[in-house]
């Protein structure tokens, strides 16, 4: 029986990158000669090499899958990508055996020495230790390690939920595990405390473009509790750049945001719980902090939660010590 999946839609695209290290994906069409001519050769790179997990081999059918061809502009077939932890690496053009041959077995070795050192990125929490909640955009990698972790603060959480570095963290969220937080008393989500508003200022390492962000959200993910009392989702976001410190919950409300962003049900992704929330790139260059303002929720509830945020873009200068404050200043703070 072939390994290679076959894929049936977006959401089905996602799945896969999300539950695979490296994803080969072939963007064939049925009336391409080309394409059915190094088929063969795509199809037995598939069978000694697949391996659940850690590499998936797929198919796209172009013509049934029109979204996602052209969410990576695929103008010529065969055409085939290599992804890895979903966030494409590696594009090559037309039916060339040995250069597919040869991307495909140095991403094989790579896997196989990180698995005989122990270096797989994962943790006890899910199937992957590194984890993006949806696919990463193209040609904008995973900046979230760029955050000043010691410099976070969060207004109106609920100190019973995870802390503040929960929502930064690799890790596949426990609550698509289907189990229990890590070991420790606090679980690894935040919840909004007296209302829905949460007021989030996250502080960078370097100066940045934020190109967008990930949001994940599972709000019945604990499996416990009144229905009643289950969270929300956030809606309204509005976010500010380049602030000295966090902002007051009275003082956002008076101070123009950047951008304010509406999440709609529909943009959840049913598997992950994950929502992409695109920026306006050009209001987005040259930023040390981003202060995100869950203005509300989407339902009647009091509390919001929030599982995981990932950051997507671009990392310039490391930031100089002071920096931040600096521009604060700067800006009329």
């Amino acid at each position: 029986m072939s390994k290679t999946v076959q894929v049936t839609s977006a959401q089905h695209f996602t799945q896969v990158l999300n539950s695979s290290r490296i994803v080969v994906a072939d963007f064939y069409a049925d009336w391409c000669g080309p394409c059915k001519a190094v088929a063969p050769v795509y199809e037995q790179l598939s069978s000694q090499l697949s391996r659940p997990g850690t590499i998936t081999f797929t198919k796209v059918n172009t013509d049934m899958q029109k979204e996602i061809a052209q969410s990576y502009n695929i103008t010529a077939m065969p055409t085939f990508l290599i992804f890895k932890a979903g966030r494409e690496t590696k594009r090559i053009r037309g039916a060339d055996p040995k250069a597919l041959d040869a991307a495909v077995k140095q991403l094989a070795q790579e896997a196989a020495t990180a698995d005989e050192g122990g270096s797989t990125g994962e943790s006890s929490g899910g199937s992957g230790g590194y984890w993006l909640g949806a696919v990463a955009p193209r040609n904008y990698p995973d900046i979230t390690d760029q955050v000043d972790t010691l410099g976070l603060d969060f207004l109106n959480l609920d100190g019973e939920k995870g802390d503040k570095r929960s929502l930064l963290a690799p890790s596949r969220p426990s609550a698509l595990a289907g189990k229990a937080a890590a070991a420790g008393p606090k679980n690894d989500w935040l919840e909004s405390d007296t209302d829905e508003q949460m007021m989030l200022f996250i502080p960078f390492m370097a100066t940045l473009k934020l190109h967008s962000v990930h949001v994940t959200s599972i709000p019945s993910g604990d499996g416990g509790g009144d229905s009643d009392e289950t969270p929300l989702r956030p809606k309204t976001l509005k976010f500010y750049t380049n602030r000295s410190h966090n902002l007051g919950f009275d003082e956002a409300e008076d101070t123009p945001a950047t951008q304010e962003v509406e999440i709609k049900p529909s943009d959840w992704d049913p598997k992950t719980g994950t929502a992409k929330v695109e920026l306006r790139f050009v209001k987005f260059q040259n930023i040390t902090s981003v202060v995100i303002f869950v203005v509300d929720g989407d339902g009647e509830g009091e509390r919001t939660r929030i599982d995981r945020l990932r950051l997507f873009g671009e990392t310039g200068e490391k930031r100089a010590m002071g920096k931040l404050e600096k521009i604060g200043d700067e800006q009329g703070e």
